[in-house]
């Protein structure tokens, strides 16, 4: 049987070389220093992604820990970094985007999908706050094409700039994509000027019933995945191949008890960057996925098959548990309440049921709605009911991805 080392990184010559440099580097910052003072470790002693396996997962959780006790970048970036952006996502987390050109690495994932110079990319992932929009902006600008940012919403003006600017690209969620197609249709824009033939898509499922009713409008739609801290981590080159592991990232899967790298079944996707200036090693994305056998000898992802622990992405973007607790629980009048995620046809819904106390119901409700709006950054009908089962999960998620 392949060892794991051969089943998560298809390693070039000088990779142990690189991935020892960026060790020493990340031993000088004092997040990094104090993990392995904690593991009983030098890093000499993690010359090789074997070796990385002593050094416990770092969480996303843990992070936002190590922000908040030295903030901004929790004593995780080094001095020197050039820093062109700085972005804040969802708990909150803030991550910074370094200098140079497709600092994330979606650029692969576009040329695998065709996208070239002549294209005009409409981007649909969010500007505001969070790195997504610039994540693909960037990559976009990667490969030489023009961008058109759309971001999220405005569904009528990114349905008539895809007709008047002939949009021959599009990166965003599936589920959007479905949406301006529809309401190209429903503003009776002429079919002639649909131009669009090629699309990235990521940050939700991808199911075979969705991936057929858009190819019926873009011949190619692919997947990809990655993460807002770790950029690009896998893409498709034909739909359903599974997700290519690109060559400037380590993947483990990991077994979620122990830690160590599995080659057959479910584990966690732990990430290590050849990045010294913010360096990310044996950092835990939370997602569940496996090794796809066969095939050539690059390693392929089986796509997100689920998520470690409680928090659950919705329209793109994770909700935890503890932060509805933080915004929602903390509204006078609020009894109880739970947030159930739903799906309406391709599209995630929100609702949030809420048991108010006092005499003003109608204010408590409008007081949730302007704090989920604000500090949870999602759209969300509020439900005024009785009572919430005792044993309900604060997020309950209903989705049926079949």
């Amino acid at each position: 049987m392949s060892t794991p080392q051969t089943q998560y990184r298809a390693h070039d010559d000088g990779f142990n070389d690189r991935l020892q440099g960026v060790v020493r580097a990340a031993a000088q910052l004092p997040a990094f220093a104090a993990r392995l003072e904690a593991a009983g470790l030098r890093s000499e002693q993690l010359a090789s992604p074997r070796d990385l396996v002593a050094l416990p997962i770092q969480t996303k959780d843990e992070v936002m820990e190590a922000q908040l006790a030295q903030p901004p970048f929790g004593g995780m970036l080094a001095g020197d970094a050039d820093v062109t952006r700085v972005f804040q996502s969802p708990g909150p987390l803030y991550e910074p985007q370094l200098a140079g050109a497709d600092p994330w690495r979606w650029a692969v994932a576009l040329r695998a999908a065709g996208f070239r110079a002549a294209d005009t990319v409409l981007n649909c992932f969010a500007y505001h706050l969070s790195p997504a929009g610039v994540m693909f902006d960037e990559a976009a600008r990667a490969v030489g094409a023009r961008v058109f940012p759309g971001g999220i919403g405005s569904s009528d003006l990114q349905a008539r700039a895809i007709s008047d600017l002939s949009i021959t690209a599009y990166t965003g969620l599936p589920s959007y994509l479905k949406a301006l197609i529809e309401r190209f249709n429903e503003l009776g824009l002429d079919r002639r000027n649909w131009q669009l033939e090629r699309a990235v898509v990521t940050a939700e499922p991808l199911p075979d019933s969705l991936r057929a009713e858009l190819s019926r409008w873009v011949p190619t739609v692919l997947m990809a995945y990655g993460t807002a801290e770790t950029g690009l981590l896998g893409y498709e080159e034909s739909p359903g191949g599974g997700l290519v592991v690109p060559d400037d990232v380590l993947i483990q899967v990991c077994d979620l008890d122990t830690g160590e790298p599995v080659t057959e079944g479910e584990g966690q996707i732990v990430v290590t960057l050849l990045r010294s200036e913010y360096p990310l090693i044996r950092f835990g994305t939370g997602d569940l996925s496996a090794w796809v056998p066969g095939g050539d000898d690059r390693p392929r992802l089986a796509g997100v098959l689920g998520r470690v622990g409680q928090a659950v992405k919705v329209r793109g973007m994770f909700l935890h548990p503890a932060q509805a607790r933080r915004v929602i629980g903390a509204v006078d009048g609020v009894g109880a309440f739970r947030m159930v995620v739903d799906r309406d046809g391709h599209l995630d819904s929100l609702r949030c049921e809420i048991v108010t106390t006092g005499s003003n119901p109608d204010d408590v409700i409008a007081q949730v709605s302007e704090r989920i709006r604000q500090e949870l950054r999602f759209s969300c009908h509020i439900e005024r009911v009785d009572s919430i089962p005792d044993d309900a999960e604060v997020l309950t998620d209903v989705r049926d991805w079949s």
